[in-house]
């Protein structure tokens, strides 16, 4: 059996790593509400996190297009008009975010 190998295969364990610290940073958000920390301390760590995240998926984004996307443009067809169209929309969802 094939194993399909995604765009991100070479970067996953940094992937795993900013993740790691990502979750790392929203339990530390938890633990400041629970405190009762102020509230500016708080959106300050909130966008901390939202920054790690954000590298995170421009990172996958951009390994998607690099591997997954340039893969179906050499193969043309209806295989690349939906990969193109796939990479367009998380591009838009990530502006929206």
């Amino acid at each position: 059996m094939e194993q399909h190998s995604h765009g991100y295969a070479e970067d996953k364990q940094a992937i795993l790593r900013r993740l790691k610290r990502a979750e790392g940073q929203v339990r530390g958000i938890a633990r400041m509400v629970e405190e009762d920390t102020y509230c500016i301390d708080i959106l300050t760590q909130v966008s901390a996190a939202t920054k790690a995240l954000e590298t995170v998926a421009l990172q996958l984004l951009d390994d998607h297009l690099a591997h997954c996307v340039a893969e179906a443009a050499r193969s043309g067809g209806t295989v690349a008009d939906e990969k193109i169209r796939e990479a367009s929309e998380a591009i838009g969802r990530l502006v929206r975010s």
